[in-house]
C-alpha cells in the first residue's frame, strides 16, 4: 500500500527578458535556465545558426527574427504545456514583441515573469564595447546600431499583463 501523496506540480513559467542591448539579458537568461525543469531558447543562437549570412543590417535582423518567431512559437507553447518552464531569450523590447510573447502565455496557460533590465545607455554602451572586444557574443553591434535599435525600445506598461521584475 502506498501512503505517499503526489508531489505538488507547479505551473510552468515563461521567463521573458526586456532591456537594451548589453543590459545583461542573456547573462540573466543563463542563470534562470539553471533552475530545474527549465529550458532556454536563445534568439541570438538560432539567428546566428540559421541566418548569419543573411544579416547585414537592422532591417535584415527584423526580417529574419520575424521568420524565426513564426517558426518557433509552437515549441515554447508545447514545452510550457508539458510542465517545462522556458527562458525565452528574445528581446521583449517593443510592445509588438511583448504581444507575441503574451500570445505564448495565453496559448500555453503558463505563468509569466518579465525580467526588466533597467540599465543606463552609458553602461550598456560600455558593456557592448567590452563584449565586442572579447568576441564572446554571436553578434557585435556597433554604437550606431545600438542607437538605432534603442530608438525602438519601449518600457513595459502595466496594461500588458506581465509580472514585471526590475533589475537596476
Amino acid at each position: 500500500m502506498n501512503n505517499s501523496t503526489p508531489a505538488k506540480t507547479e505551473k510552468a513559467t515563461l521567463h521573458l527578458l526586456c532591456g537594451k542591448i548589453a543590459s545583461g539579458k542573456s547573462t540573466l537568461a543563463d542563470k534562470l535556465s539553471a533552475s530545474p525543469q527549465t529550458m532556454i531558447i536563445s534568439e541570438d543562437r538560432w539567428l546566428s545558426t540559421l541566418y548569419a549570412g543573411e544579416m547585414h543590417s537592422v532591417a535584415d535582423y527584423v526580417r529574419c527574427a520575424a521568420k524565426l518567431k513564426e517558426a518557433m512559437k509552437p515549441h515554447p507553447v508545447s514545452l510550457l504545456q508539458s510542465g517545462v518552464s522556458v527562458v525565452l531569450d528574445f528581446p521583449a523590447n517593443t510592445r509588438a514583441n511583448r504581444d507575441w510573447m503574451m500570445s505564448i502565455v495565453a496559448e500555453s496557460g503558463a505563468d509569466n515573469r518579465l525580467h526588466y533590465m533597467k540599465v543606463s545607455d552609458d553602461v550598456c554602451r560600455a558593456r557592448l564595447r567590452a563584449r565586442n572586444a572579447e568576441g564572446s557574443h554571436d553578434f557585435a553591434a556597433t554604437d550606431a546600431q545600438f542607437e538605432l535599435i534603442t530608438r525602438y525600445f519601449t518600457e513595459p506598461a502595466g496594461d500588458e499583463g506581465f509580472q514585471v521584475i526590475e533589475y537596476r
